[in-house]
């Protein structure tokens, strides 16, 4: 029986998974090389965060040491149907997680991702409140690559930018829907038809990787705007999604409508908000992203060998 201990927490609806131990040896490299080495040991990531241990909309953090030595942390998010180069709610996650664990004191952590080097700050919490859960994200660079991309669906046209903000994003505000959790049907097909038809067309990011995000935008009355996320999985992100609100503030800020140093309050389909800013230095957009994040259970995975799904039901 083989045993893998986790930490469960959500950022604003959408759970992340802490995995610290019990993965296989990815050898000391970067991080980006250590995902090339779990990359071939996928069975890890199906056992943990697959189905019938996990869900399609869970996100998984495997804690490994970083290469950077300015690092203090290093970390490889994954999800059900693969792996992401940067996770913004898993970042305040993972923090919030390891602020539970009493790991990490309120402060400033760089941490080692396979896209880049993020900074997360944990802050202090409120007297008597528990666990610090309050979580600040200083980003990689973020950009938008494409602006104003048309794409036909039922005979009416629709537009979108294309972004990155540590995953690449189709970012779409004319598509006439109403961002609500009782058009959740809706949307979740509109948004990934959209993906079939651009990827049809042959719209691509850099060196021809897939757009594997879609975001909706909508009016919010608590906020400066709701979204409605789809991951690469077909899972619809309960939280505001922090590489998408990324994407969405370097959009903003090319477009000369955010200001260095202006809060954006981005809303996600259940509610939950993120606050985010950005600076801009050397050229390059930086954004942080504060959200926050609760423990929510605790324990170890049992595998056993005669499991017929022991590793996982796969997509």
């Amino acid at each position: 029986m083989k045993r893998i201990p986790f930490l469960d927490s959500h950022t604003g609806g959408e759970p992340t998974r802490l995995i610290s131990e019990g993965f296989p040896p990815l050898g000391p490299g970067t991080v980006a090389e250590q995902l090339a080495t779990l990359e071939q040991h996928d069975n890890f990531r199906t056992k943990v965060l697959c189905e019938p241990r996990g869900n399609d909309v869970m996100v998984g953090a495997l804690l490994v040491p970083p290469a950077d030595p300015t690092c203090q942390l290093g970390v490889i998010f994954f999800n059900n149907v693969g792996y992401l180069g940067m996770c913004g709610h898993g970042t305040i996650g993972l923090i919030a997680s390891l602020s539970y664990q009493k790991k990490i004191q309120p402060g400033t952590y760089r941490i080692e991702t396979p896209v880049g080097v993020v900074e997360a700050t944990l802050h202090p919490a409120e007297a008597d409140s528990g666990y610090p859960n309050r979580v600040s994200v200083r980003n990689i660079p973020a950009y938008r690559l494409l602006e104003h991309i048309a794409v036909q669906i039922d005979e009416r046209t629709i537009h979108g930018d294309v972004a990155w903000g540590g995953n690449w994003f189709f970012l779409c505000h004319d598509h006439g829907l109403e961002i609500s959790l009782k058009n959740l049907e809706q949307l979740t097909e509109f948004a990934w038809r959209v993906r079939e038809t651009y990827t049809k067309m042959g719209i691509t990011a850099i060196d021809g990787h897939e757009i594997d995000h879609v975001e909706l935008f909508g009016p919010s009355s608590d906020a400066d705007s709701q979204s409605f996320v789809l991951c690469p999985g077909k899972a619809y992100d309960r939280s505001p999604c922090g590489t998408g609100t990324s994407a969405k503030l370097a959009c903003l800020t090319a477009d000369g409508k955010l200001a260095a140093g202006q809060v954006w309050r981005q809303q996600s389909i259940v509610g939950s908000i993120f606050e985010g800013s950005v600076q801009v230095q050397d050229g390059n957009i930086i954004p942080t992203i504060t959200g926050e994040a609760w423990v929510m259970g605790e324990g170890q995975l049992l595998i056993d060998e005669r499991d017929p799904f022991g590793e996982g039901i796969r997509m």
